[in-house]
């Protein structure tokens, strides 16, 4: 089984997978899969980053849909691969700027994920395909209380997760 942990950049997708696999799952980082399997295409200069074609990356993942067990793959295009559930990760707007500012990145580019993050955007991706979705605001959980809750959503137990539980629209002003 197949697990898409998903988000904006800054929203601890990262941070959450590692205490994940420390619990002994296997975790997928699609970043680091995408350049082993060199997947990684042109470089957009406008929005620094660079192209990836989806269908190439979802077929490299084969492997991790016919195993046994639990299998996650953390990336902010984990949501376009076939799994069989999405768990988007959620951070109120001004906490993610500031991680974002923290890690670097250019006003532009904090903004962008910022507005990006309150039109709810991977949130809408993930919600058009026919995958199960659950919605984490994982803006003041601790990073063990986050994979407590992504653990229980893939076992089927975590209930209370329905995309649209998390709503930052009240911020639409301050980053437009």
């Amino acid at each position: 089984m197949l697990v898409a942990i998903t988000g904006t950049p800054g929203t601890g997708k990262t941070s959450v997978a590692a205490e994940i696999r420390s619990r002994g799952y296997e975790v997928v980082d699609l970043g680091k899969h995408i350049r082993e399997h060199g997947l990684l295409g042109e470089l957009d200069e406008a929005r620094d980053t660079h192209e990836v074609d989806l269908d190439l990356l979802n077929d490299s993942l084969e492997e991790y849909r016919s195993g046994e067990g639990v299998v996650f793959m953390e990336g902010h295009l984990s949501h376009f691969m076939d799994c069989r559930s999405i768990v988007v990760l959620r951070c109120h707007p001004g906490v993610l700027a500031e991680r974002l500012r923290a890690r670097g990145y250019s006003e532009e580019k904090v903004r962008e994920n910022v507005q990006s993050e309150v039109l709810d955007v991977i949130l809408c991706e993930a919600t058009e395909s026919d995958i199960p979705v659950h919605e984490v605001d994982c803006t003041s959980a601790s990073i063990k209380d986050t994979a407590d809750e992504i653990l229980s959503i893939a076992s089927g137990e975590g209930e209370g997760h329905p995309p649209g539980s998390v709503d930052w629209s009240s911020e639409m002003e301050r980053w437009f």
